[in-house]
């Protein structure tokens, strides 16, 4: 069965269930591309699941800043709040488990797992620039990636670089190199406020693509309960 990838949760636990709803029985293992936390409300939900389900998981730059293992001096003033109100709210517990996660690239299997990038695990993987210039820094034919919230990918071949549309499913041809963003569970950018992830089958050399809806207005009503700013609530309704 495939493998369920997912990515950029922040702390948004109705997403995530809605996403465990959709893909359930569809998959075997999960794997996790980091940011857990941040943002959303319900970070210790988010990463006691994490713990007791994720068969291999890096580590988000939220994890770090929300973990203390990283300076908020480079956020926004909205991810400072967040990440503030993060560290107070988080066990023990699930503080120290934050600040262990691996960095990535992580392999696994025959694939590889990255926040970031295969080079750095804070960069963003945008343009068809950004990822060729990653080439050398590719160990698998097949690397997951997250952080930009941004569901798709590209394709690395002969002739250059290509970006991937997230829509349906594409066959993770030989001699290519692949760099797949799963989408945003908790906080999409890409324009469609749907929860998204992806599912990856080694057997059939496949990566479908998938959104679901989910109770924004659950998600948004806790933002606010916790006293968050209201920026972090609203931007749910717009995936930006």
């Amino acid at each position: 069965m495939p493998q369920l990838i997912l990515s950029d949760i922040h702390g948004n636990f109705d997403a995530l269930q809605a996403v465990l709803g959709h893909a359930a029985g569809r998959h075997e293992g999960i794997l996790c591309l980091g940011d857990l936390v941040g943002y959303g409300a319900e970070p210790n939900a988010v990463t006691d699941w994490a713990k007791a389900n994720t068969a291999a998981i890096v580590r988000g730059n939220h994890d770090k800043a929300c973990s203390g293992a990283h300076s908020l001096d480079e956020y926004s003033p909205w991810a400072r709040a967040s990440a503030s109100w993060t560290r107070k709210e988080l066990t023990e517990e699930n503080r120290l488990y934050l600040q262990q996660l691996p960095q990535g690239p992580l392999a696994y299997q025959e694939i590889s797992l990255v926040h970031g990038s295969p080079s750095d695990e804070d960069e963003y993987l945008v343009s068809i620039i950004d990822v060729t210039v990653q080439r050398g820094a590719l160990t698998t034919p097949l690397t997951f990636f997250g952080h930009t919230h941004i569901q798709g990918g590209f394709l690395l071949g002969p002739s250059g670089t290509k970006k991937i549309a997230p829509n349906g499913s594409i066959f993770v041809e030989p001699d290519y190199f692949f760099l797949i963003n799963p989408g945003s569970v908790g906080q999409p950018r890409d324009g469609d406020w749907r929860a998204g992830y992806a599912l990856y089958s080694a057997v059939e050399r496949t990566v479908e693509f998938h959104r679901v809806a989910y109770d924004v207005d659950r998600a948004a009503a806790k933002i606010r309960a916790a006293g968050l700013p209201e920026f972090l609530a609203a931007r749910l309704y717009e995936g930006r």
